[in-house]
Protein backbone atom coordinates (compact mmCIF):
# COMPACT_ATOMS: atom_id res chain seq x y z
CA UNK A 1 0.00 0.00 0.00
CA UNK A 2 1.54 3.40 -0.97
CA UNK A 3 2.57 5.67 1.87
CA UNK A 4 0.68 8.98 2.29
CA UNK A 5 2.38 11.90 0.61
CA UNK A 6 4.43 14.19 2.82
CA UNK A 7 3.24 17.74 3.47
CA UNK A 8 5.87 19.24 1.07
CA UNK A 9 4.86 16.77 -1.64
CA UNK A 10 1.19 17.64 -1.16
CA UNK A 11 2.01 21.33 -1.36
CA UNK A 12 4.02 20.83 -4.53
CA UNK A 13 1.17 19.02 -6.22
CA UNK A 14 -1.33 21.58 -4.99
CA UNK A 15 0.69 24.29 -6.71
CA UNK A 16 0.20 22.72 -10.16
CA UNK A 17 -2.26 23.75 -12.86
CA UNK A 18 -5.97 23.28 -12.27
CA UNK A 19 -7.44 20.61 -14.56
CA UNK A 20 -10.36 19.23 -12.54
CA UNK A 21 -13.79 20.68 -11.85
CA UNK A 22 -16.56 19.60 -9.51
CA UNK A 23 -20.20 20.39 -10.34
CA UNK A 24 -22.56 19.84 -7.38
CA UNK A 25 -25.97 18.95 -8.79
CA UNK A 26 -27.76 17.01 -6.06
CA UNK A 27 -30.37 19.57 -5.02
CA UNK A 28 -34.09 18.75 -5.07
CA UNK A 29 -35.12 21.83 -7.07
CA UNK A 30 -38.14 22.50 -4.87
CA UNK A 31 -38.52 26.06 -6.17
CA UNK A 32 -39.48 24.66 -9.57
CA UNK A 33 -42.01 22.04 -8.51
CA UNK A 34 -43.91 20.40 -10.11
CA UNK A 35 -41.57 20.65 -13.15
CA UNK A 36 -38.73 19.13 -11.13
CA UNK A 37 -40.75 16.26 -9.65
CA UNK A 38 -39.28 13.86 -12.22
CA UNK A 39 -36.82 16.13 -14.08
CA UNK A 40 -33.60 17.39 -12.45
CA UNK A 41 -33.65 21.19 -12.15
CA UNK A 42 -30.25 21.27 -13.84
CA UNK A 43 -31.84 19.69 -16.92
CA UNK A 44 -34.45 22.43 -17.41
CA UNK A 45 -33.86 23.85 -20.91
CA UNK A 46 -32.30 27.26 -21.43
CA UNK A 47 -33.27 27.83 -25.06
CA UNK A 48 -32.25 24.44 -26.48
CA UNK A 49 -29.66 23.18 -23.98
CA UNK A 50 -30.08 22.13 -20.36
CA UNK A 51 -28.73 24.63 -17.86
CA UNK A 52 -25.99 22.29 -16.67
CA UNK A 53 -24.52 22.00 -20.17
CA UNK A 54 -23.69 25.72 -20.12
CA UNK A 55 -21.77 25.11 -16.86
CA UNK A 56 -19.79 22.22 -18.33
CA UNK A 57 -19.06 24.23 -21.48
CA UNK A 58 -17.72 27.06 -19.30
CA UNK A 59 -15.40 24.68 -17.47
CA UNK A 60 -14.17 23.12 -20.71
CA UNK A 61 -13.59 26.55 -22.29
CA UNK A 62 -11.35 27.44 -19.33
CA UNK A 63 -9.22 24.34 -19.94
CA UNK A 64 -10.72 22.04 -17.31
CA UNK A 65 -10.91 18.63 -18.98
CA UNK A 66 -11.81 16.38 -16.02
CA UNK A 67 -15.25 17.05 -14.54
CA UNK A 68 -16.94 15.28 -11.64
CA UNK A 69 -20.67 15.76 -11.19
CA UNK A 70 -22.00 15.21 -7.70
CA UNK A 71 -25.59 14.12 -8.19
CA UNK A 72 -28.34 12.50 -6.15
CA UNK A 73 -31.23 10.12 -6.54
CA UNK A 74 -33.51 10.77 -9.52
CA UNK A 75 -30.68 12.56 -11.38
CA UNK A 76 -30.00 9.81 -13.91
CA UNK A 77 -31.04 12.17 -16.74
CA UNK A 78 -27.86 14.20 -16.13
CA UNK A 79 -25.68 11.13 -16.57
CA UNK A 80 -27.57 10.14 -19.73
CA UNK A 81 -27.23 13.63 -21.23
CA UNK A 82 -23.44 13.53 -21.04
CA UNK A 83 -23.26 10.00 -22.40
CA UNK A 84 -23.56 8.69 -25.94
CA UNK A 85 -27.06 8.02 -27.31
CA UNK A 86 -26.40 5.32 -29.88
CA UNK A 87 -29.94 4.85 -31.21
CA UNK A 88 -30.58 8.57 -31.54
CA UNK A 89 -27.20 9.17 -33.18
CA UNK A 90 -27.79 6.34 -35.65
CA UNK A 91 -31.23 7.72 -36.54
CA UNK A 92 -29.84 11.22 -37.14
CA UNK A 93 -26.90 9.87 -39.14
CA UNK A 94 -29.28 7.84 -41.31
CA UNK A 95 -31.25 11.02 -42.06
CA UNK A 96 -28.07 12.93 -42.87
CA UNK A 97 -28.92 15.48 -40.15
CA UNK A 98 -25.35 16.54 -39.34
CA UNK A 99 -26.35 19.65 -37.36
CA UNK A 100 -28.52 17.81 -34.85
CA UNK A 101 -26.09 14.90 -34.75
CA UNK A 102 -23.29 17.22 -33.64
CA UNK A 103 -25.60 18.83 -31.06
CA UNK A 104 -26.39 15.40 -29.60
CA UNK A 105 -22.73 14.31 -29.55
CA UNK A 106 -21.30 17.57 -28.17
CA UNK A 107 -22.11 17.05 -24.45
CA UNK A 108 -20.13 13.80 -24.30
CA UNK A 109 -17.16 15.37 -26.11
CA UNK A 110 -16.72 18.40 -23.84
CA UNK A 111 -14.49 16.69 -21.25
CA UNK A 112 -13.92 13.46 -19.36
CA UNK A 113 -17.08 13.49 -17.26
CA UNK A 114 -17.54 11.39 -14.13
CA UNK A 115 -20.42 11.01 -11.70
CA UNK A 116 -20.77 10.28 -7.99
CA UNK A 117 -23.85 10.40 -5.81
CA UNK A 118 -24.28 12.42 -2.66
CA UNK A 119 -26.27 9.89 -0.69
CA UNK A 120 -27.38 12.29 2.04
CA UNK A 121 -28.46 15.90 1.37
CA UNK A 122 -26.08 17.44 3.88
CA UNK A 123 -25.22 20.69 2.11
CA UNK A 124 -22.77 22.15 -0.38
CA UNK A 125 -19.76 21.53 1.83
CA UNK A 126 -20.65 17.86 2.06
CA UNK A 127 -21.20 17.67 -1.72
CA UNK A 128 -17.73 19.11 -2.33
CA UNK A 129 -16.26 16.69 0.21
CA UNK A 130 -17.73 13.80 -1.80
CA UNK A 131 -15.20 14.71 -4.51
CA UNK A 132 -12.17 14.14 -2.29
CA UNK A 133 -11.05 10.79 -3.69
CA UNK A 134 -11.50 11.95 -7.27
CA UNK A 135 -9.67 15.24 -6.78
CA UNK A 136 -6.89 13.94 -4.55
CA UNK A 137 -4.14 16.47 -3.73
CA UNK A 138 -4.83 18.69 -6.72
CA UNK A 139 -6.42 22.16 -6.78
CA UNK A 140 -9.84 22.12 -8.40
CA UNK A 141 -12.70 24.34 -9.49
CA UNK A 142 -16.27 24.16 -8.22
CA UNK A 143 -19.10 25.38 -10.46
CA UNK A 144 -22.65 25.35 -9.11
CA UNK A 145 -25.08 23.69 -11.50
CA UNK A 146 -27.80 26.33 -11.44
CA UNK A 147 -25.51 29.39 -11.50
CA UNK A 148 -24.78 30.43 -15.10
CA UNK A 149 -22.14 32.88 -16.21
CA UNK A 150 -22.78 34.35 -19.66
CA UNK A 151 -20.71 32.41 -22.24
CA UNK A 152 -19.12 35.67 -23.39
CA UNK A 153 -17.56 36.27 -19.94
CA UNK A 154 -14.14 35.00 -18.82
CA UNK A 155 -14.63 34.87 -15.04
CA UNK A 156 -13.37 31.33 -14.52
CA UNK A 157 -10.22 31.92 -16.56
CA UNK A 158 -9.48 35.00 -14.48
CA UNK A 159 -9.94 33.02 -11.27
CA UNK A 160 -7.53 30.35 -12.50
CA UNK A 161 -4.96 33.07 -13.25
CA UNK A 162 -5.39 34.52 -9.75
CA UNK A 163 -4.99 31.06 -8.22
CA UNK A 164 -1.76 30.59 -10.20
CA UNK A 165 -0.35 33.87 -8.86
CA UNK A 166 -1.47 33.73 -5.25
CA UNK A 167 -2.01 29.97 -4.64
CA UNK A 168 -4.57 29.16 -1.96
CA UNK A 169 -8.25 29.38 -2.87
CA UNK A 170 -10.18 31.88 -4.98
CA UNK A 171 -13.88 32.76 -4.82
CA UNK A 172 -16.02 34.78 -7.21
CA UNK A 173 -17.61 37.86 -5.66
CA UNK A 174 -20.38 40.12 -6.92
CA UNK A 175 -21.58 43.33 -5.32
CA UNK A 176 -25.31 43.03 -4.63
CA UNK A 177 -28.04 45.20 -3.17
CA UNK A 178 -27.52 45.09 0.64
CA UNK A 179 -31.20 44.16 0.94
CA UNK A 180 -30.38 40.90 -0.91
CA UNK A 181 -27.19 39.94 0.94
CA UNK A 182 -29.09 37.56 3.24
CA UNK A 183 -29.52 35.24 0.23
CA UNK A 184 -25.77 34.68 -0.19
CA UNK A 185 -22.53 33.91 1.54
CA UNK A 186 -20.90 37.28 2.27
CA UNK A 187 -17.21 38.20 2.28
CA UNK A 188 -15.19 40.67 4.32
CA UNK A 189 -12.42 41.92 2.04
CA UNK A 190 -9.34 44.11 1.85
CA UNK A 191 -7.54 45.53 -1.17
CA UNK A 192 -4.57 43.81 -2.79
CA UNK A 193 -3.44 46.62 -5.07
CA UNK A 194 -4.63 44.65 -8.10
CA UNK A 195 -7.80 45.87 -9.75
CA UNK A 196 -10.69 43.46 -9.34
CA UNK A 197 -8.81 41.20 -6.93
CA UNK A 198 -9.26 41.34 -3.14
CA UNK A 199 -8.06 39.39 -0.16
CA UNK A 200 -10.90 37.69 1.66
CA UNK A 201 -10.49 38.07 5.41
CA UNK A 202 -13.75 36.51 6.52
CA UNK A 203 -16.92 34.83 5.30
CA UNK A 204 -20.39 34.41 6.74
CA UNK A 205 -23.27 32.39 5.33
CA UNK A 206 -26.48 34.35 4.59
CA UNK A 207 -26.09 37.10 7.19
CA UNK A 208 -28.79 39.53 8.17
CA UNK A 209 -28.34 42.87 6.43
CA UNK A 210 -27.15 44.61 9.58
CA UNK A 211 -24.60 41.86 10.27
CA UNK A 212 -23.12 41.63 6.77
CA UNK A 213 -19.44 42.67 6.62
CA UNK A 214 -19.86 44.03 3.06
CA UNK A 215 -22.12 43.94 0.01
CA UNK A 216 -19.87 41.37 -1.68
CA UNK A 217 -21.75 38.12 -2.24
CA UNK A 218 -20.05 34.83 -3.03
CA UNK A 219 -21.47 33.47 -6.28
CA UNK A 220 -21.25 29.94 -7.63
CA UNK A 221 -17.64 29.77 -8.81
CA UNK A 222 -14.70 28.65 -6.68
CA UNK A 223 -11.12 27.53 -7.29
CA UNK A 224 -10.12 25.59 -4.21
CA UNK A 225 -6.91 24.35 -2.69
CA UNK A 226 -7.16 20.65 -1.75
CA UNK A 227 -6.52 21.66 1.86
CA UNK A 228 -10.22 22.52 2.00
CA UNK A 229 -10.97 18.81 2.40
CA UNK A 230 -9.13 18.63 5.74
CA UNK A 231 -11.11 21.64 6.91
CA UNK A 232 -14.41 20.11 5.74
CA UNK A 233 -13.51 16.98 7.75
CA UNK A 234 -13.90 18.99 10.94
CA UNK A 235 -16.58 21.48 9.85
CA UNK A 236 -19.77 20.88 11.87
CA UNK A 237 -23.25 21.42 10.43
CA UNK A 238 -24.02 25.13 10.25
CA UNK A 239 -26.92 27.14 8.92
CA UNK A 240 -29.90 24.93 8.07
CA UNK A 241 -28.24 21.94 9.71
CA UNK A 242 -26.02 21.52 6.62
CA UNK A 243 -22.24 21.46 6.20
CA UNK A 244 -21.56 24.83 4.63
CA UNK A 245 -18.66 25.37 2.24
CA UNK A 246 -18.67 29.00 3.41
CA UNK A 247 -17.82 27.89 6.96
CA UNK A 248 -14.81 25.89 5.74
CA UNK A 249 -13.62 28.80 3.61
CA UNK A 250 -13.93 31.08 6.62
CA UNK A 251 -11.20 29.07 8.35
CA UNK A 252 -8.98 29.29 5.27
CA UNK A 253 -9.67 33.02 4.96
CA UNK A 254 -8.62 33.54 8.57
CA UNK A 255 -5.29 31.96 7.62
CA UNK A 256 -4.91 34.48 4.77
CA UNK A 257 -5.13 31.99 1.90
CA UNK A 258 -8.36 33.07 0.17
CA UNK A 259 -8.64 35.71 -2.56
CA UNK A 260 -11.67 36.99 -4.39
CA UNK A 261 -12.23 38.05 -7.99
CA UNK A 262 -14.87 40.78 -8.22
CA UNK A 263 -17.22 40.09 -11.10
CA UNK A 264 -19.51 42.70 -12.65
CA UNK A 265 -20.55 40.82 -15.78
CA UNK A 266 -23.64 38.84 -16.74
CA UNK A 267 -24.71 36.10 -14.34
CA UNK A 268 -27.97 34.16 -14.25
CA UNK A 269 -29.50 32.29 -11.33
CA UNK A 270 -31.53 29.56 -12.99
CA UNK A 271 -32.68 28.34 -9.59
CA UNK A 272 -35.01 31.35 -9.37
CA UNK A 273 -38.14 31.35 -11.54
CA UNK A 274 -38.04 34.98 -12.60
CA UNK A 275 -34.29 34.94 -13.27
CA UNK A 276 -34.66 31.68 -15.16
CA UNK A 277 -37.12 33.37 -17.53
CA UNK A 278 -34.79 36.35 -17.94
CA UNK A 279 -31.93 33.95 -18.69
CA UNK A 280 -33.85 32.27 -21.49
CA UNK A 281 -34.75 35.64 -23.02
CA UNK A 282 -31.22 37.08 -22.76
CA UNK A 283 -29.48 34.05 -24.21
CA UNK A 284 -32.09 33.65 -26.97
CA UNK A 285 -31.61 37.30 -27.93
CA UNK A 286 -27.83 36.76 -28.11
CA UNK A 287 -28.18 33.89 -30.58
CA UNK A 288 -27.59 34.94 -34.22
CA UNK A 289 -30.00 32.25 -35.43
CA UNK A 290 -32.81 33.30 -33.05
CA UNK A 291 -32.08 36.78 -31.79
CA UNK A 292 -33.22 39.08 -34.63
CA UNK A 293 -36.63 37.47 -35.14
CA UNK A 294 -37.16 36.91 -31.42
CA UNK A 295 -36.29 40.51 -30.56
CA UNK A 296 -38.69 41.76 -33.20
CA UNK A 297 -41.48 39.63 -31.73
CA UNK A 298 -40.53 40.66 -28.20
CA UNK A 299 -40.79 44.37 -29.01
CA UNK A 300 -44.20 43.82 -30.58
CA UNK A 301 -45.33 41.73 -27.61
CA UNK A 302 -44.21 44.35 -25.07
CA UNK A 303 -45.95 47.13 -27.00
CA UNK A 304 -49.13 45.06 -27.24
CA UNK A 305 -48.97 44.05 -23.59
CA UNK A 306 -48.59 47.70 -22.59
CA UNK A 307 -51.76 48.54 -24.49
CA UNK A 308 -53.57 45.57 -22.94
CA UNK A 309 -52.57 46.70 -19.45
CA UNK A 310 -54.28 50.01 -20.06
CA UNK A 311 -57.32 48.31 -21.59
CA UNK A 312 -57.87 45.08 -19.61
CA UNK A 313 -60.62 43.85 -21.90
CA UNK A 314 -58.31 43.71 -24.90
CA UNK A 315 -56.80 40.35 -25.86
CA UNK A 316 -52.99 40.26 -26.09
CA UNK A 317 -51.74 38.86 -29.38
CA UNK A 318 -49.73 35.64 -29.16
Amino acid sequence: MPRPASAPARAARAAGPVRKAVVPAAGLGTRFLPATKATPKEMLPVVDKPAIQYVVEEAAAAGLDDILMVTGRHKRAIEDHFDQAFELEQALAAKGDAVRLDAVRDPARLAAIHHIRQRDPLGLGHAVHCARHHVGDQPFAVLLGDDLIDPRETLLRRMLEVRERYAGSVVALMEVDPAQIHLYGCAAVEATGEEGVVRVTGLVEKPAREEAPSAYAVIGRYVLDPGVFDVLDRTPPGRGGEIQLTDALQELAAAGTVHGVVFDGLRYDTGDKADYLRTVVRLACARPDLGPAFLSWLREFVATADVAEKAPGRRVAA
